[in-house]
């Protein structure tokens, strides 16, 4: 019993390299190794080609460009430049954490995480404060809905986004253990006190704060619009679309891993029990791919946009397959002419 109470009294003893209690640690690797590739395989699966595809609508056939356009490309771009990413982290996860791609790679991928997930909630955040001004204050910030400023506002955003997820690089850990080579994130890296106000300054400015602003924003829109004697039921139908699927994504994507995130850190520096570790860290390590899920949701996002995005869409595959058509017609006539020769 001593003994037990001892251990109990130093957490220290009950950690290992990643943070995990040593008897702890069964269900974090099955999550790890099955789980996490898993998702991470379908998300680039689906988030790959289809944010090539809104890229390509969007630089060749939105024209001409919109302030939602401006905002939604760089949105694009930050979720296929993170998906580029998905493919090490997968056979990082699917080897039993064996890293293998060297020290700054690991700081890199871990960096692209963390600057994508910002972005995203960023760029979103703009895009519904300027559904908010065009519905509810078309007349009075008229100057705002220009597309320069719209530009202005999306190169600050990528600006502010290196600046405050750069001290990522400085706090990534990698580690040599056992004849493996981790590739720690950032909950479970060293310097647990800098990671500690570093993780609240994020949530609270990074997440928090644009989930207040986006939330007012389409609680205002809503109001306005089923208040407006002359608004058209079609937008109202597309203001509710919207809504559902911008808070779908901060509330189910965004929500649980901030949370879980921040329950994790402060869980490595307070000695509690196996079962709460457990608990805790697993939900952490699910709620990693829902927050990378956004970048599928975002391909809805532009979808429920408006029209302009499906008909370029329709379009592009229009074009896809008239060309298919005449090469196919092409062939056949050589076929045929190539018969008659023959004969």
């Amino acid at each position: 019993m001593n003994t037990t109470n001892d251990n109990l009294a130093n957490p220290t003893t009950w950690q290992d390299t990643e943070g995990d209690f040593l008897n702890c640690t069964d269900v974090q690797v099955g999550l790890k190794t099955l789980y996490l590739p898993i998702m991470y395989s379908i998300i680039f699966m689906v988030g790959f080609p289809g944010n090539v595809i809104a890229i390509c609508v969007y630089s060749f056939k939105m024209r001409p460009w919109k302030s939602s356009t401006i905002i939604m490309l760089n949105l694009a771009l930050t979720d296929l430049l993170y998906l580029t990413s998905l493919p090490f982290l997968i056979h990082y996860y699917a080897n039993g954490e064996h890293w293998i791609f060297g020290d700054f790679m690991c700081k890199f991928i871990r960096f692209g995480f963390h600057f994508n997930l910002y972005s995203s909630i960023l760029f979103l955040t703009c895009f519904s404060a300027l559904r908010y001004v065009v519905i509810v204050h078309p007349m009075k910030f008229f100057h705002i809905q220009r597309k320069r400023w719209t530009a202005v506002a999306c190169a600050a955003i990528w600006v502010i986004l290196l600046a405050a997820v750069s001290p990522i690089n400085f706090l990534i850990s990698s580690k040599e253990e056992q004849n493996r080579s981790l590739c720690l994130d950032l909950t479970s890296s060293e310097n647990l006190g800098t990671i500690r106000w570093y993780i609240w300054l994020l949530t609270s400015l990074g997440f928090f704060l644009p989930l207040l602003t986006v939330t007012v924003c389409y609680v205002l829109i809503i109001y306005t619009l089923a208040s407006g004697p002359h608004t058209r039921a079609c937008y109202k139908l597309k203001a509710r679309r919207l809504a559902i699927v911008l808070l779908v994504v901060f509330y189910a994507c965004f929500l649980p891993f901030h949370i879980f995130r921040v329950a994790r850190v402060e869980l490595r520096l307070c000695p509690v029990s196996c079962h709460m570790e457990k608990q805790i860290h697993s939900a952490y390590i699910i709620s990693r791919p829902l927050a990378a899920l956004n970048t599928c949701c975002n391909l809805l996002l532009y979808v429920v946009i408006g029209g302009n995005f499906q008909r370029a869409i329709l379009s592009l595959s229009r074009c896809k397959w008239n060309k298919y058509i005449q090469q196919t017609g092409s062939n056949n006539y050589m076929t045929k002419s190539e018969i008659t020769l023959k004969l």
